[in-house]
């Protein structure tokens, strides 16, 4: 059982900045000492049935858990980078329980009223990072999956959004969707290409 005198950590990650399109996701996971999660790692090297398997047990285990996300308006208003970092201080700000201190995955740290760290590799060193890399990965692809239902075409269920072969052949043959991140090179150029 929780005391509320104990130290509580949060550890956060983010999904979602590298892809042409949909938004960025990330989640901020407070761990129970007294339930420890088998197999936690980073989220990147779990198999999608992995991630999957671990992403309710995470969800029941955890003291609290929580996303925050930065939509394509903002990464193309604000840029990636830092729509990364307000995604994160969403995740952390949404926690029901606030931290005493908060562990980012990464070299750079959001703003937030609480004692924040950076750690790089800290999805492979830092369990709660691993659990939080493991929702934010699983959610969206979830929602890329939903994406690709409403812009067919682009094989977002299959690439997620990345700028793979597939991708770049739908993207110029259709143009982007509103879900494309018109910032990102390779979206403007087909943009420019049209004008």
């Amino acid at each position: 059982m929780f005391k509320p005198t104990e130290l509580l950590v949060a550890g956060v990650d983010e999904v979602g900045r590298g892809p042409l399109a949909g938004p960025v996701l990330a989640a901020a996971v407070i761990l129970n000492p007294a339930s420890p999660i088998d197999g936690l790692a980073d989220s990147k090297v779990l198999s999608e049935k992995k991630r999957e398997a671990l992403f309710p047990l995470i969800q029941s285990s955890v003291l609290a858990w929580a996303v925050g996300r930065a939509e394509v308006e903002e990464i193309d208003r604000i840029n990636i980078f830092q729509a990364s970092l307000l995604a994160m201080q969403r995740a952390v700000l949404a926690l029901p329980l606030q931290p005493n201190r908060v562990l980012i995955d990464g070299k750079h740290c959001p703003g937030l009223p609480h004692s924040v760290e950076a750690i790089i590799k800290g999805d492979q060193k830092i369990p709660a990072i691993s659990a939080a890399s493991i929702l934010a990965k699983v959610l969206r692809d979830r929602e890329m999956l939903a994406l690709d239902m409403l812009y067919p075409g682009y094989g977002f269920a299959q690439h997620k959004g990345y700028g793979t072969e597939k991708h770049m052949v739908a993207l110029n043959k259709l143009g982007p969707c509103p879900q494309h991140r018109r910032s990102f090179a390779p979206v403007r150029q087909v943009l420019e290409k049209d004008i």
